[in-house]
């Protein structure tokens, strides 16, 4: 609806003999027509296209980061990880790095078949990702 509005009006000022140069001064007279018409061409589809395309409108800049906002604060912890308190020393988290590692290893796990082996890496790569976290600090 409210395009209808902004055509119509559009078409209403360039038709008008009541213009902000004169219709009367060919050339010059016909520029602030064809600028208008320009601008109304660029908001009504050129500006389109853009919000139409991933990524580049404003409503799609907006939902990847609460995506990543959700990820970053759904993962646990380092301490959560390796099972201990944040006022353990370094040797009970390096302990708890090398039970847990031993645990989980891969090939610790092959005889219980592929689907067990993918899971336990995926747990051995945060465990060594929390370990790493936690003996940068």
């Amino acid at each position: 609806m409210k395009r209808f509005w902004v055509l119509l009006l559009l078409a209403v000022y360039v038709l008008s003999p009541i213009d902000l140069v004169p219709d009367v001064i060919i050339g010059l007279g016909w520029l602030d027509d064809l600028a208008l018409i320009g601008f109304a061409l660029y908001y009504f589809f050129y500006r389109q296209k853009i919000r139409e395309q991933p990524g580049k409108g404003r409503e799609f800049r907006e939902g990847p980061r609460e995506e990543q906002k959700e990820k970053t604060a759904s993962r646990p912890s380092p301490y959560e990880v390796l099972g201990v308190e944040k006022t353990a020393t370094m040797d009970e988290i390096k302990t708890a790095y090398r039970r847990l590692a031993g645990q989980y290893h891969p090939d610790k796990v092959t005889h219980l078949g592929e689907e067990f082996r993918v899971l336990a890496e995926q747990k051995f790569k945060d465990i060594q990702e929390a370990y790493q976290q936690l003996s940068a600090k």
